[in-house]
């Protein structure tokens, strides 16, 4: 399996504190079948800058520890971008994509709501060869009330990847079942653990990817767990044509 959102690098982030952190996620996803992980750390959330010069080379040096630690994962290099309005400027400064491939990049909402100029930006993206994964949907407050919001950005060429801890339930039955939603309406292509520790945001992904497969079968798990390969190769994923999500009238009297 291939983890696409992982704070596995130390001391960059609110992930791992340091090198012991770092091996001891590492460990953690082995044991679920891990074998690859994207390093994805915050960049332009308020807190954390990570260019990717930065990130390259503590990529480097993870992947030197693991080798000497017998630890069999390979770390791959990513960010994820806390969307502003000059990323376009940017692409070639400071922005990172998947694998350094130039084709996928991770990119993150304001938790409340959808700034205005998303659409415009993540479109402008695509004119310039990248494709925008929305990171979390299902957390974001303003997609949870309107999903139409979410159905726009996936028409217009936009991607987006759920929690593996959102699927599994560990973030509540409603976010449980939009993650489900999202993904049954091709609103979702990807779900990646987006862990920070062993404890309180492990990996959850073989659990995700279970939950998956009782919930709404084998193809679509299938689907979602294959994508990732495409994406940090650079190359097209299989996806669906996106549905809008019916939102349900609430009956009663007032």
């Amino acid at each position: 399996m291939i983890d696409i959102h992982c704070h596995i690098l130390p001391g960059i982030d609110d992930g791992a504190k340091d090198m012991n952190d770092s091996l001891e996620m590492a460990r953690q996803a082995q044991s679920q079948g891990i074998t690859r992980i994207v390093a994805s750390p915050h960049h332009k959330n308020g807190s954390f800058d990570n260019n990717f010069q930065d990130i390259l080379t503590e990529v480097n040096l993870l992947n030197k520890e693991l080798t000497r630690e017998g630890i069999d994962i390979e770390i791959l290099p990513g960010q994820e971008v806390r969307i502003y309005g000059e990323m376009e400027e940017d692409l070639d400064v400071d922005l990172l994509t998947v694998n350094n491939k130039g084709v996928y990049m991770l990119i993150e909402f304001p938790s409340s709501h959808l700034p205005r100029y998303a659409n415009k930006l993540l479109f402008d993206l695509q004119l310039k060869g990248i494709v925008p994964i929305i990171v979390h949907p299902e957390r974001n407050r303003e997609i949870m009330e309107d999903p139409s919001k979410l159905y726009r950005l996936i028409k217009e060429g936009s991607l987006s990847q759920v929690t593996a801890s959102s699927v599994t339930g560990r973030m509540g039955k409603k976010i449980k079942k939009f993650s489900l939603d999202l993904i049954s309406h091709n609103l979702a292509h990807f779900i990646a653990s987006d862990s920070h520790n062993t404890t309180t945001r492990p990996f959850d992904l073989r659990e995700a990817y279970e939950t998956v497969e009782k919930e709404l079968g084998m193809s679509i798990r299938y689907q979602v767990q294959e994508n990732p390969e495409e994406m940090v190769q650079g190359r097209m994923i299989d996806k669906d044509i996106p549905e809008r999500i019916k939102k349900k009238k609430v009956l009663g009297l007032f």
